[in-house]
């Protein structure tokens, strides 16, 4: 039980999901006119969950938001309740195939399902309509052909979960290994094989191009299209509203673009493959009111709440018939992952170390622009020495 005699249940979700689920925890309070709620929320960025929940998962929340990669280190940590029953049936029964996968992890030779997912997570192409047309827009040849230094392309060069594109479409990747208790025994990494190498060079051409914006972040993005000085741009749902507010009926989105890889000889166009996450809800395998966090987090992702959750933020619906929704059906965005989505790779298995040598490649890359000084290989090498480190834990 909880304050007043009520259930208590901390709710853990991301900034802007904040007053999306306070109406979702006001909804569930009058859909359960029998019982008492006290609800608690607390802001948490997503990427960062997991290693909030494990500082103190005792202690953390209920039920909380996380990308679906960070299924086996909540896993090895105890953190997280597997959902079973009638709950498991209904979950698996209306959502995407690959949405229930990336929530399905096998423990001890059991596969178990330990999240509710809700929506995809992935990234795309936003453009001005007023400067760059389809054709433009099928490759950044044709983006760059139409920018300058003061109406720049904007890609994140500094975050990982973007720049893997490059070596995804070349078809280089990673594998991890894991033990019994889900932790990472083994990494290995090809991002620096001769085919990297080239996949490098390649993004080098672009970070030092003058109408590239290699410095991009969510900020940045949205401010550049409220100006006028970025005209295209990678990223996701979550900056929609705001793009779409400032660009008014020349707003446009589509997949992503092919971008031109140098193999020292030649050229070629190659797609950009992005991570194809899925978020989801988890519960907190040490809540006091297990059940009652379950049923909210069953609640919380259901088909109503995946199309209000659509309508107010645009995110796609993992919900196979809320996908099929009119609204859903016929909105450019969810048409433009749709599409991204045939050129992904799932966000499953994904080195815990992969994150900061690629941020660290980035801003190599950027430090090297204003140093005019830069040894890409020796950067290349460092970062996937960093990533293929391995760490010897004991059964």
């Amino acid at each position: 039980m909880g304050d007043n005699g009520g259930i208590r249940l901390t709710v853990w979700v991301s900034e802007g999901d904040m007053a999306f689920a306070r109406q979702v925890a006001e909804d569930f309070k009058a859909a359960n006119p029998d019982k008492q709620y006290n609800f608690v929320f607390d802001v948490q960025g997503e990427n960062e969950a997991a290693t909030r929940i494990l500082n103190d998962v005792e202690n953390a929340a209920d039920v909380f938001s996380f990308p679906n990669d960070q299924v086996a280190k909540l896993l090895n940590g105890d953190a997280l309740t597997r959902i079973g029953g009638d709950r498991l049936q209904s979950l698996s029964a209306r959502n995407d195939v690959a949405a229930v996968e990336a929530a399905t992890v096998t423990v001890g030779g059991e596969e178990g399902v330990y999240g509710f997912p809700y929506t995809d997570n992935t990234y795309f192409l936003y453009y001005d309509k007023s400067v760059l047309s389809e054709s433009d827009v099928a490759s950044m040849d044709g983006i760059l052909a139409k920018c300058t230094a003061s109406k720049k392309f904007a890609f994140p060069f500094t975050d990982g979960w973007y720049t893997v594109s490059f070596y995804f479409g070349k078809g280089l990747g990673y594998e991890v290994t894991y033990g019994d208790n889900l932790q990472e025994t083994s990494i290995t990494c090809n991002f620096n094989n001769q085919v990297g190498q080239q996949v490098t060079t390649s993004m080098w051409n672009l970070v030092k191009d003058s109408r590239v914006k290699a410095d991009a972040n969510d900020s940045k993005i949205t401010a550049g299209f409220a100006d006028g000085s970025i005209v295209a741009a990678v990223s996701g749902i979550w900056n929609r509203s705001s793009i779409e507010q400032s660009l008014g009926n020349n707003f446009g989105v589509a997949k992503l673009p092919t971008y031109t890889f140098d193999n020292g000889s030649g050229t070629e166009q190659v797609q950009l493959v992005s991570f194809a996450g899925y978020k989801l809800m988890g519960v907190n395998n040490y809540s006091a009111n297990k059940a009652e966090a379950l049923a909210f987090a069953d609640f919380y992702t259901n088909k109503e709440n995946q199309i209000k959750r659509f309508e107010q933020k645009g995110y796609l619906p993992t919900d196979t018939e809320a996908r099929e929704d009119d609204r859903v059906k016929n909105d450019p965005c969810a048409a433009a992952i749709t599409a991204q989505l045939r050129f992904s790779k799932p966000q499953k298995n994904v080195p815990s170390t992969l994150w900061e040598p690629m941020e660290g490649l980035g801003n190599a890359m950027l430090t090297g622009i204003a140093s005019g000084n830069i040894n890409l290989l020796e950067q290349l090498n460092a970062c996937v020495a960093a990533i293929t480190q391995t760490t010897t834990v004991e059964e």
